[in-house]
């Protein structure tokens, strides 16, 4: 049970200066990574003509870097114990690496710079999340890491909307992205991943580590079985949680222009962050175990919706509720990685956990593309059939972490 001892005697205004500071860089970085992001299945499809088990391979590839990545550095940080300088190093090198895909003219290109952009969040997440649970109180931690998934979904929703701006100034009702509406917003995105770097380096402080008896594992030596069970239900409900890439697709698919896939991932963005702080600090009353179980739960109903979809509007109202979920569960998920460790494990565990994460996102990713579109000549099942997957599994982890609560 994780439920604090007492009831949270803070709210969002009384917390510390890392917290904001990294929630300002968070969001100006996600500002500048989401005008792009969500654009990038469709400058794949429509412009270099690339196919979705290609997409599915650049994806799960890019993200199983950043995690693998994510372990090491958040060891590191621990081992040195210091978190600032290895976060601002992963951030200047995503801000350098992303002005590349001005250039680039074939998936192998985007997939290079996918991966140097995908080695700096690796080396950064796990130290920036840790700095944020060593500045913050136990009965905070709800309230902090919900504020923080709040300021980096408002900066999501802010480089959607600018990204919006761009393609209706340039090819309003086009079904197909054009390669000079693309570039066009790389080069704006230049702008808010360079001042995210100047905050957090100027702005964050790192904390004083607290003593240890012997140097940190990079190993699941020393945890608690509670920890270790939950990173098992985490790899089972991410193997079916495929890039949101084909959620893009899938709504281009059923008939979104490029417009209206941007005002889709508007709307999700908006919803994520409105209820990401109140999410949050809702964790730091109940338990949280059981808030990730409904959110699990609600994720394989909305997939289940997303496989049935038959129109646009359809994907667009699901996409909207699934801001829900991702409220419901990814703040509350960090701030469980801190109730089940060790002060002196957080970098590590963050790192385990954010690996558990992306690890799974390459075979994800490459089963929900082969699904969909086949692979070796095989014809594949077509666009719902990610979506029926993705929900059989999220029923599993929630089975595995509900029965792992149980049996402790």
């Amino acid at each position: 049970m994780n439920t604090p001892s007492e009831p949270a005697k803070t709210t969002w205004r009384d917390l510390p200066r890392n917290v904001w500071v990294v929630t300002l860089t968070s969001f100006l970085t996600d500002v500048s990574s989401e005008m792009i992001v969500n654009l990038l299945p469709l400058f794949l499809s429509n412009i270099l003509g690339v196919k979705t088990n290609i997409i599915g391979v650049i994806e799960g590839v890019a993200e199983t870097t950043a995690s693998l990545l994510k372990l090491f550095s958040g060891w590191l940080s621990d081992r040195l114990g210091q978190r600032k300088w290895l976060a601002v190093l992963g951030y200047g090198l995503s801000t350098v690496a992303k002005p590349f895909l001005y250039v680039v003219n074939s998936w192998g290109g985007v997939l290079a710079v996918r991966f140097a952009d995908r080695v700096g969040k690796g080396i950064r997440t796990a130290p920036r999340d840790a700095l944020i649970a060593d500045t913050i109180a136990p009965q905070q931690r709800g309230v902090a890491f919900g504020l923080h998934r709040a300021g980096d979904t408002a900066g999501a929703a802010l480089g959607v909307l600018i990204a919006l701006g761009v393609v209706l100034a340039t090819q309003a009702g086009d079904l197909q992205l054009r390669r000079e509406t693309f570039q066009a917003v790389v080069l704006v995105s230049i702008i808010p991943a360079a001042l995210a770097v100047l905050v957090l380096a100027l702005g964050a402080r790192d904390i004083p580590a607290e003593p240890r008896h012997e140097p940190p594992r990079l190993s699941l030596h020393g945890f608690t079985p509670r920890f270790r069970w939950f990173l098992l239900a985490v790899i089972v409900f991410t193997l079916g949680n495929s890039a949101d890439a084909f959620l893009i697709l899938r709504g281009q698919e059923r008939g979104l222009s490029v417009v209206g896939v941007l005002g889709m991932l508007l709307t999700f963005n908006v919803v994520y962050a409105l209820a990401s702080g109140p999410a949050g600090a809702l964790s730091d009353r109940v338990n949280r175990s059981k808030m990730i179980v409904g959110g699990w739960l609600m994720y394989g109903a909305l997939y289940l919706g997303f496989a049935a979809a038959s129109s646009a509007w359809q994907i667009w109202a699901g996409y909207a509720i699934y801001g829900v979920y991702y409220g419901l569960t990814e703040g509350t998920a960090k701030a469980l990685v801190a109730d089940l460790v060790h002060p002196e494990q957080r970098g590590t565990a963050y790192g385990l956990y954010n690996a558990a994460v992306g690890v799974m996102a390459l075979p994800a990713s490459v089963i929900a593309g082969v699904l969909w579109q086949g692979a070796f000549g095989w014809a594949g099942f077509g666009p719902s059939a990610p979506f029926f997957f993705g929900a059989l599994m999220a029923l599993l982890g929630a089975g595995i972490f509900t029965l792992a609560q149980r049996a402790r």
